[in-house]
């Protein structure tokens, strides 16, 4: 043959029976097979077998060849007895008696009714609706300043003093349209009596008429320029007018000192802000806004108060996201008859979305490659496959998944070892 020579030899009576291979000069193998020594052999040592003997030797002989690494293993066991586990097909086998089973646990996936929530952080600010910017009604100098930052003022209490020029322009204005309106009434009413009995021309009668209307419009301009002013504080003689408090509150900001000249009317001088009701403002990204519904439960925490949880609901959601951080600002009001709330504090608000069935699993059955999250499958015992999931959020030391079905048995203890 080819590929080997067959050779016999004698052996002890009670020596085992089995062929030997022995390598040969020229990479041949030949085949020793052991026989009793009852057999007799030729001179040469050899002993002359029937051809069927010797076909049945050659085909031991060679599948003996076969399993010492020149054939095709049967199963997974058959070539990787020494392996804990074998792969085929992106299929993973643990084969038995393998240390591997006691190491790896297999659950099934389970879907629970949950409501998941979000926290995100915020502040306390004052209600908009509440709060009073006070301006200056005319140009002057700050002669007295009558509150501080953080003074609470009833309405109606004396705030500032200003010394204006314009007043007094005002009140001069004021008092010449008077004036004038009481000397054009007169010349109107001689006229009118002239023209009665005959002794002075229609003409000249309609010019009094008209002059006294003009002096009239004018005194009404003067007036409700002098009400206006009126309208802001006391106007107090000729130059001097006392700013008041519209509403109730305290001075959350102020922006002027005594001696200060005031020479732009839209430049707040203070503010008053109501704070017996606050908002607290979140910040709420753009991808948990699915968490914000109108006039739904949530609860804010304080820094300075740990442990109080505070409940509201939400009253206003913005509907303009912020370009620079893609957020929204969402409000949540607030009674504040305690001044527990204050202005620019730090809160952590929770946001709560409507119950729904979610797949939930282990984070520990978790597993991240390439970008991509999967878990291992078990689809048939002991048999494994890798399964890309996506997933939501984390949820009370689970995780919620989207690309797997109630039931399904997964590995969550000891993925890591067949993990590539």
């Amino acid at each position: 043959m080819d590929n080997g020579l067959i050779e016999t030899g004698s052996v002890d009576e009670g020596e085992r029976r089995r062929p030997m291979l022995e390598t040969i000069s020229g990479g041949k193998t030949k085949l020793l097979i052991a026989l009793p020594e009852k057999l007799k052999l030729s001179p040469r040592g050899r002993l002359l077998l029937p051809a069927g003997i010797v076909l049945a030797l050659a085909s031991a002989f060679f599948g003996a060849r076969a399993l010492s690494g020149g054939g095709t293993p049967a199963g997974p066991s058959a070539r990787d007895s020494h392996a804990p586990t074998v792969r085929r097909g992106g299929a993973i086998f643990v084969l038995e008696g393998s240390p591997l089973r006691g190491r790896i646990a297999v659950a099934p996936v389970e879907l629970k009714t949950i409501s998941r929530s979000r926290v995100v952080t915020g502040t306390v600010e004052a209600d908009p609706a509440r709060t009073v910017r006070i301006l200056a009604p005319v140009t002057g100098r700050v002669g007295e300043l009558n509150v501080e930052l953080g003074d609470n003022v009833k309405k109606g209490q004396p705030l500032a003093t200003i010394d204006s020029g314009d007043l007094a322009q005002a009140v001069a204005d004021a008092e010449k349209a008077r004036a004038t309106v009481k000397l054009t009434k007169s010349a109107m009413e001689r006229a009118v009596g002239l023209n009665k009995a005959g002794g002075l021309a229609l003409r000249e009668l309609e010019q009094a008429q008209n002059d006294y209307r003009q002096a009239t419009t004018e005194l009404k301009r003067a007036e409700a320029r002098l009400e206006v002013i009126g309208d802001s504080g006391q106007v107090s003689g000729q130059r001097k007018i006392v700013l008041t408090a519209p509403i109730d509150g305290t001075i959350t900001a102020l922006e002027t000192a005594p001696g200060d000249f005031i020479d732009n009317a839209t430049e707040s001088m203070m503010t008053v802000s109501n704070l017996a009701k606050v908002w607290v403002t979140a910040s709420v990204q753009e991808k948990d806004l699915s968490f914000v519904q109108k006039d739904e439960r949530v609860e804010v925490s304080l820094l300075a108060y740990p442990g109080e949880v505070y409940s509201g609901r939400v009253q206003i959601i913005s509907q303009l996201l912020e370009a620079d951080t893609r957020r929204n600002k969402v409000r949540i009001s607030f009674e504040n008859p305690y001044a527990i709330f204050k202005l620019n504090m730090f809160a952590t608000v929770r946001f709560f979305a409507p119950a729904t069935q979610q797949v939930l699993v282990p984070s520990s059955a978790l597993f991240m490659v390439n970008d991509t999250t999967s878990v291992f499958v078990e689809t048939a015992p002991w048999t494994f496959q890798r399964k890309p999931v996506v997933t939501e959020s984390d949820y009370e030391g689970a995780t919620i998944v989207r690309g797997l079905e109630a039931g399904q048995r997964i590995v969550v203890r000891g993925g890591i070892l067949l993990n590539d």
